[in-house]
C-alpha cells in the first residue's frame, strides 16, 4: 500500500487520552507519528474543528460482510464475533478488504442440545447468508458446532475449536428466561468449569454470555475472563458487583440489547440523518424494530448496575450484540449501535473519555488485540476524523467525517 498522508492541526483521543492540535502522519497501513511537521509533498488533511479517534471496536456482534461494510460506515473498524464463522482461518476475504471492518470470531459457543441460541433460528437457518450478508465462499476448515452435555465433551471440545481457528471461546449459560424461552436446556457448572479450565490450558480467553444474575454468578465462579451480556432480569447486588470487580472479569454491557430485550426500539437514532444516510430500508426497518420479550425488565435497573461496575473499577467494554436484519434482532444496526451505546455508558457515569476508551484501548488490550485500539507510532492506522469534540459531548462520536480502514480512506459516498 503507497498510502502517505497526514492529518494536521487535529484534536486526538489516542485511546487513553486528550492531546492538543497536532499532527499525525501514516504511511501504508501504519502510524508512523503523532506531532511534528509533515515532510514535503505529503498529502494533508486539515483537521481543524475535528477530533480525531482511533478505529472504535464492538465488542459483541454476529456478522456477515455486509455487515462488516455497514460497520465501518460508521467508523467501526473491527467487530468481534461471539457465535458465527469468521475464525482465524476463514476470514482472508475480510482481512485484506479494506471495505470491510476487521473480524475476530469466537466459532461457535458451548451450549447443550437445543440449548441457546437454537430456539431462535428457524430450521434452515445459515449463519453465513442470513440477511442477504453472508457468502458461500468454500470454507478451509470445518465449522465445529459447540454441542456439548458433559465435562468429558467439554474437554474433548475445546481442542477442536482452538484448531479450526476460534480466537476466543465462548460459554451460552442462558436458560430461555429472558428471550421468552424458559426451560431451555443449559449447561451445568460441572461442565462449564470443565470448559474454562480445559481452555485456559490452552491459553484461551475465556467469555461467557449471561442475561440473568445467577448465570453471571455461575460464570464469574467459574473462573470466566469476560460477561458478553449484563444481566437484565433483576436489579444488581452489593454481592454481584463485588464478585464480578473481585474476579477481575471484564463485562460488555450491550445496553442497547438490553433494551430491545425490554421492548426499546431504535427509532430516534434510525431518525438521525447521520444515521439515516447509511442505513438501506432492511437495516432501518431493523433498527426501528425491538426483540420485546422481556418487557418486565426495566432499563434503569440495566444503567444502575453499569454505573455501579463502573463505581467498583470493573473493565466495561462497549458491545452491541447486533446481529444480521432478522426479525427476532430488532432495535440494532452494525455501527450505528456503537454509539448508542457510547450514549449508554456516559447516561450511566462513564465520561465520554471513559466511554470512548471502552471502545478503543480497553476492548484491544483485553482481546489482545495490541496493534490497534490506540494512536501511536506502529499501529495500525485504523482511524475516524469526527467534527467536534466526542471527549465532551459523546454524540459528536456521529459527526463522521473520514474513516480510514489499515491506511485506506473508506470512499463510500455517505460522510
Amino acid at each position: 500500500m503507497n498510502t502517505h498522508f497526514a492529518i494536521e492541526n487535529v484534536r486526538i483521543f489516542d485511546g487513553e487520552t486528550v492531546i492538543a492540535a497536532t499532527t499525525v502522519e501514516v504511511v501504508g497501513d501504519r502510524i508512523r507519528a503523532v506531532g511534528g511537521t509533515p515532510p514535503p509533498g505529503v498529502e494533508v488533511l486539515d483537521g481543524a474543528g475535528a477530533t480525531l479517534l482511533p478505529g472504535l471496536i464492538d465488542a459483541h456482534v454476529h456478522t456477515s460482510p455486509a455487515s462488516l461494510a455497514l460497520a465501518l460506515r460508521f467508523g467501526v473498524t473491527t467487530e468481534l464475533e461471539m457465535q458465527g464463522t469468521h475464525t482465524k482461518h476463514d476470514r482472508a476475504h475480510v482481512t485484506h478488504d479494506d471495505a470491510l471492518a476487521d473480524v475476530r470470531s469466537a466459532g461457535f459457543g458451548l451450549t447443550p442440545p437445543g440449548g441457546h441460541p437454537s430456539e431462535l433460528f428457524p430450521p434452515d437457518f445459515d449463519p453465513r447468508t442470513a440477511g442477504g450478508g453472508g457468502d458461500r465462499r468454500p470454507r478451509t476448515s470445518p465449522i465445529v458446532h459447540g454441542e456439548v452435555t458433559s465435562p468429558e465433551e467439554a474437554i474433548a471440545l475445546i481442542p477442536k475449536l482452538v484448531a479450526s481457528g476460534s480466537d476466543y471461546i465462548k460459554f451460552m449459560i442462558d436458560d430461555g428466561s429472558v428471550e421468552g424461552h424458559p426451560g431451555l436446556p443449559m449447561l451445568d457448572e460441572a461442565t462449564l468449569v470443565a470448559g474454562v479450565r480445559e481452555a485456559h490450558k490452552h491459553g484461551m480467553l475465556t467469555i461467557a454470555h449471561t442475561l440473568t444474575l445467577e448465570a453471571t454468578r455461575m460464570a464469574i465462579e467459574a473462573g470466566i475472563d469476560g460477561l458478553a451480556h449484563l444481566f437484565c432480569d433483576r436489579p444488581h447486588t452489593p454481592e454481584i458487583v463485588e464478585l464480578i470487580a473481585r474476579s477481575g472479569a471484564f463485562v460488555v454491557p450491550c445496553v442497547t440489547l438490553d433494551a430491545s430485550m425490554i421492548g426499546i426500539t431504535g427509532e430516534d437514532l434510525a431518525d438521525d440523518p447521520r444515521v439515516a444516510r447509511r442505513l438501506d430500508a432492511a437495516w432501518d426497518r431493523t433498527l426501528r424494530a425491538s426483540f420485546g420479550h422481556y418487557p418486565q425488565g426495566r432499563i434503569d435497573d440495566v444503567l444502575a448496575t453499569v454505573r455501579a461496575l463502573h463505581a467498583a473499577g470493573v473493565d466495561l467494554l462497549v458491545g452491541t450484540d447486533v446481529s444480521m436484519p432478522l426479525p427476532f434482532l430488532g432495535g440494532l444496526a452494525h455501527g450505528a449501535s456503537v454509539h448508542r451505546e457510547l450514549a449508554h455508558l456516559v447516561a450511566a457515569g462513564l465520561s465520554p473519555c471513559e466511554a470512548l476508551r471502552a471502545a478503543t484501548a480497553l476492548t484491544a488490550r483485553r482481546f489482545g488485540l495490541l496493534d490497534r485500539g490506540r494512536i501511536a507510532p506502529g499501529l495500525r492506522a485504523d482511524l475516524v476524523l469526527v467534527d467536534g469534540d466526542p471527549t465532551v459531548t459523546i454524540d459528536d462520536s456521529l459527526n463522521l467525517r473520514a474513516i480510514w480502514r489499515r491506511g485506506a480512506r473508506l470512499a463510500d459516498g455517505f460522510s
